[in-house]
């Protein structure tokens, strides 16, 4: 049976944090599906910092857009993140907004047909003010709606603020056991 926990909130809120913790209350070897692309040295630095989080009971796979294609009957999932997934199709697609939330869906859709445990971290952009820029405001509407999306799906919807997290959606009662 297929359990999807999304974990929202700013930037820096504890989400990855807190999802890589759950991953390891709910399998002794969870996998991490990174959908990051290095865009430049900073960023690269990022997730070297994130690797080395991570011990070496994590199984690692990096994907940018078809997690779909991996095999994750039975698996715990951890999917870090939604947001940079979506900025892949964003610029892939050329900001073309209707055309990437339609490719996110349908490729959501297929990962998560799959019978397994799906954590996935993801940023809440629109809480701050609208932004100057059209590239911008146009990639705050398609992570707002693909965050809709998935949380209309989703058994759980935990909001971290500040490292704590709020529950949205469902309850403790609701999680998989491990």
């Amino acid at each position: 049976m297929t359990y999807i926990h999304l974990i929202t909130g700013g930037e820096r809120s504890g989400k990855s944090s807190f999802a890589e913790a759950e991953a390891l209350r709910l399998s002794s070897f969870p996998i991490y599906l990174a959908t990051a692309r290095v865009w430049d040295e900073e960023f690269r630095q990022r997730i070297l910092r994130h690797q080395e989080r991570r011990g070496a009971e994590w199984i690692n796979i990096e994907e940018d857009l078809y997690p779909s294609r991996h095999n994750f009957s039975g698996q715990v999932v951890l999917l870090d993140c939604l947001t940079l997934w979506a900025t892949n199709y964003f610029f892939d697609l050329k900001e073309d907004i209707d055309t990437a939330l339609t490719a996110l869906k349908e490729e959501f859709d297929r990962l998560i047909s799959q019978d397994a445990t799906f954590l996935i971290v993801t940023n809440e952009l629109g809480m701050g003010g609208v932004s100057t820029s059209r590239t911008q405001r146009l990639f705050t509407q398609l992570q707002g709606w693909m965050n809709q999306y998935v949380a209309s799906r989703a058994d759980r919807v935990t909001l971290m603020v500040s490292g704590i997290p709020v529950t949205i959606k469902g309850s403790d009662s609701t999680m998989p056991l491990p």
